[in-house]
């Protein structure tokens, strides 16, 4: 039976001990034995920010999985620095998952047999994710506090690897941002955020005869992205595959190459969590170096991707030069970086309760000329993003906001239960159910109401 943390649960404590072992039964119910799944119905193999958000529930109920998660992650990492935003498990049938391993073609690496993973990425939750495991196992005892030093020295080498690998190899623009190759890596897969970059890249749709969409096995039709979208992006893959996975000249031979705030945003958090993590491995030089990283990307990011006529951040199309004019969530995920000018960050916060968006965030705009209330990342409400807002909301002093959107998060999924996603006016769940990350967060937002230690009063 895991512990329930009452010093800090919600205002009805039946609700909280409910939620809690309910969440925590999620978990346990997507650890394989060597790490943990997403969901059981769609996403049988290991998936990347996934594994992050999962490691920061499981930081409550089981550190030793949580190091497991990322340790697992980790051990696929590429030489060149990229963490893979699939690591397949290869007991898992082929056809149980697509794209799968074969359609990937990578070869073998590290010690790794061949299509052992994807070649793109994910956002770089997991300095974050391993700071917060770090940071909650004193209450654990002091076996899991040395566990937890003995982690971060073997992640801290690999997280900065991860981090130079995205902050040089990928700034394909030139300005000090990592560019996304495909929707898929910014984590918002179907976002209105791609449309514009998107229209340009062919929809083979004969794609879709060839291979099948095990995806809609599954789940509703209307929560997944379309078949237009889904033959771009296999065409993207291939594309990318058949390239050698090389990230030269990537807006001259790419057909998408796109700087996302969201990503961006997560990048320099990450940033600032190697800062943290670094000092704890006492390399006080380290940690200055990294803080100053967290700086260039936030001015790169206030520079390239803000609208002064929106006040929002949006995404920009490196081909084109061009920013989408759709508003999706990603946009006001910078508000966690504590250099932001105070004044973009009070219209962040702004925008995020006003009726564009409105607490909890729909993924994009609700007024927007996209909004789609249940087609994947178009609309529904996810509570990853959501939480990564409410920690931009503590960064920036805004307690009382963050209070709210942590309350209602835990009401709807207390409501509803814990899937992928729920709709942005009833709340009902969409998507896979028993979902990872929605429980693991849920852990973190009944237990934990404390700012990052880098938040501005």
């Amino acid at each position: 039976m895991h512990p329930v943390p009452s010093p800090t649960a919600p205002d009805v404590p039946e609700m909280c001990a409910e939620l809690w072992r309910s969440a925590a039964g999620v978990l346990d119910a997507n650890w394989t034995g060597r790490h943990t799944v997403p969901s059981r119905t769609l996403y049988p193999h290991q998936w990347s920010w996934d594994s992050a958000f999962t490691a920061i529930g499981l930081a409550y109920v089981n550190p030793a999985r949580a190091w497991r998660d990322l340790r697992s992650l980790f051990e696929a990492q590429w030489p060149d620095g990229r963490v893979p935003h699939i690591v397949f498990d290869p007991e898992i049938p082929e056809d149980a998952y697509f794209p799968g391993p074969r359609f990937w073609n990578v070869p073998a690496y590290n010690g790794r047999p061949a299509r052992g993973s994807t070649g793109l990425v994910h956002p770089p939750m997991h300095a974050l994710a391993a700071w917060e495991v770090y940071r909650h196992a004193s209450a654990h005892g002091a076996d899991a506090v040395q566990q937890a030093r003995v982690e971060l020295g073997w992640l801290y080498p690999r997280l900065v690897a991860q981090q130079e690998y995205l902050g040089d190899r990928r700034d394909a623009g030139g300005g000090g941002l990592a560019s996304i190759v495909h929707p898929w890596e910014s984590g918002l897969d179907n976002s209105p955020a791609w449309d514009d970059a998107l229209a340009t890249v062919p929809a083979d749709l004969r794609l879709l005869d060839t291979y099948h969409r095990r995806d809609l096995d599954v789940s509703d039709v209307t929560h997944r992205p379309t078949d237009t979208d889904y033959a771009r992006y296999l065409g993207l893959v291939e594309n990318y595959r058949d390239g050698g996975y090389s990230d030269t000249a990537l807006a001259e031979r790419h057909p998408f190459v796109v700087e996302c705030p969201g990503f961006n945003a997560v990048l320099a958090t990450a940033e600032l969590a190697l800062a943290q993590i670094a000092g704890v491995l006492g390399r006080p030089s380290e940690a200055r170096r990294h803080r100053e990283h967290a700086r260039g990307i936030t001015a790169a990011i206030s520079d390239r991707l803000w609208d002064p006529e929106t006040d929002f951040f949006h995404a920009l199309d490196v081909r084109s030069g061009r920013r989408t004019p759709a508003r999706s969530v990603s946009g006001l995920l910078p508000l966690m970086l504590p250099d932001l000018d105070r004044a973009r960050a009070d219209a962040l916060a702004e925008a995020a309760g006003s009726p564009r968006f409105g607490l909890p965030a729909p993924s994009y705009d609700r007024t927007g000329p996209a909004f789609d209330d249940r087609r994947y990342w178009r609309g529904p409400i996810w509570v990853n993003v959501n939480w990564l807002l409410r920690r931009g909301l503590l960064v920036h002093g805004r307690r009382d906001d963050a209070e709210r959107l942590r309350q209602a998060l835990v009401r709807l999924v207390h409501r509803n239960g814990h899937y992928e996603y729920f709709h942005p006016e009833d709340g009902g769940g969409l998507g896979s159910p028993a979902f990872g990350w929605t429980a693991a967060l849920c852990l973190d937002l009944l237990a934990d109401r404390s700012a990052p230690a880098y938040a501005r009063s």
